[in-house]
């Protein structure tokens, strides 16, 4: 048995595509397929049938998906619990953070607090899903993620303080004609359908979307054609012409400064996001504190 193997499955049992989820993955569509096969002999019955319309699970690949899922969060937090003993006196910080802040806001604001004075920090980067988890269970200090009122959290007010350190937006994006315009343009009509480039349930930013109202009839006609919880997946496929993405403009700004990526509506389709950091009440230590006590002031 690999970790790769389940994830791999998961991600094929989600897109429901060799190709889309051999990308997802990272990783060439025969090895992926390979990885897939070998899992099925593995456990010694088809997971999914193929066929020209994609994969879909057999009744023995829906019992194994749930339970696949565990596994995987099961083994990753076995992993960050044996790694956070051997941190233990060598991490005076440890954070969560959400893959799109990891790449984008995350370095550029840690570079700007001085992070050599912070001493030595862990970060780890996870959906927001699994960093909610991360923060419940105690394990880090702190939470770096996307914030928006209407979205609910798991995060109790009373319990869980947060401070605002940043802005952001999200924006429907997608490639350009030949002509600069968008290839996806907004709003849709039943006449002319757009295909939208969705948010997993396991995505902050999916909440954000789906708690906030862009305007009247702003969603209408949208046709979902590919999910995935990665903001930067979504990125990818809407660089390559497959739809329209609500991206972060941090994110996507090199894209769109290079053109790669335009406007699909206009700024009314535009949702103000926060950029947030939440403290955990549970694991604390001085350099936490020191930290927090500076931000605040």
């Amino acid at each position: 048995m690999d970790l790769d193997w389940l994830k791999d499955f998961s991600a094929l049992a989600e897109l429901k595509s060799f190709s889309r989820a051999a990308d997802a993955r990272n990783v060439t569509q025969p090895a992926f397929s390979r990885r897939i096969r070998a899992l099925e002999d593995w456990i010694g019955t088809p997971l999914f049938v193929r066929g020209a319309q994609g994969a879909s699970l057999t009744p023995a690949g829906i019992h194994f998906q749930p339970l696949a899922e565990e596994m995987i969060r099961s083994l990753e937090r076995a992993r960050r619990d044996t790694r956070s003993v051997g941190e233990r006196n060598t991490v005076a910080l440890s954070m969560a953070a959400t893959h799109a802040l990891s790449f984008t806001f995350f370095p550029q604001w840690i570079r700007n607090l001085r992070f050599e004075r912070l001493g030595a920090l862990s970060l780890i980067s996870e959906s927001m899903e699994a960093c909610e988890q991360i923060m419940v269970s105690g394990e880090v200090h702190f939470l770096l993620c996307h914030y928006h009122r209407e979205a609910p959290t798991r995060f109790e007010s009373d319990r869980f303080q947060s401070i605002r350190i940043g802005d952001d937006r999200l924006v429907p994006l997608c490639a350009a004609t030949s002509d600069g315009r968008p290839a996806w343009p907004l709003p849709a009509s039943p006449a002319r359908p757009v295909r939208l480039l969705s948010y997993s349930h396991a995505s902050g930013i999916g909440r954000i979307l789906s708690a906030h109202q862009t305007g009247d009839n702003a969603l209408a006609n949208l046709e979902t054609g590919f999910t995935s919880h990665l903001a930067a997946t979504l990125m990818t496929m809407a660089r390559e012409g497959h739809g329209v993405a609500w991206l972060p403009q941090t994110l996507a700004k090199d894209d769109v400064e290079q053109g790669r990526l335009v406007r699909a509506g206009s700024e009314q389709l535009d949702i103000p996001i926060e950029i947030r950091l939440f403290r955990s009440p549970d694991c604390r230590n001085q350099t936490a504190d020191e930290l927090w006590h500076a931000l605040a002031g």
